[in-house]
């Protein structure tokens, strides 16, 4: 299967940036008042590490996304595809082990519609640029 690797790494930088606004000025002190994080806690973490697997990570998640979509896919079957991975598979698991870990829908909502948004965000990303 040919993948568009430029294509790939565009989808897999986007969760850099839709990160940066979602846990940052959009819920950021939301999420970091849910899981128990200060600011203190946060300037300790070793953010060359985090950012570095975290792009490790997405960058396989891309992949991923990619050869499910195929050669085929259109800017809107990737879009639907992306919501349909992000949404069907990514936020309901993380609704489904919030609920045994007792967190508060309000961690779920922005957990699971951070993932919502970047996978249909990738999806569309690769269904364009194919």
């Amino acid at each position: 299967m040919a993948i568009n690797w430029l294509a790939v790494l565009a989808a897999s930088l986007v969760g850099f940036v839709i990160g940066g606004l979602w846990y940052g000025p959009l819920f950021g002190k939301t999420w970091m008042k849910i899981v128990g994080l200060t600011e203190e806690d946060a300037a300790g973490f070793n953010m060359v590490k985090i950012y570095s697997w975290c792009f490790v990570l997405q960058l396989i998640m891309a992949t991923n996304l990619a050869m499910f979509l195929g050669p085929e896919s259109t800017l809107v079957t990737g879009s639907l595809y992306g919501f349909a991975a992000g949404f069907g598979w990514v936020a309901l698991a993380f609704a489904i082990n919030g609920m045994f870990e007792q967190k508060p829908l309000k961690f779920m909502l922005i957990n699971g519609g951070y993932w919502t948004v970047v996978f249909t965000l990738m999806g569309l990303i690769l269904g364009f640029w194919h």
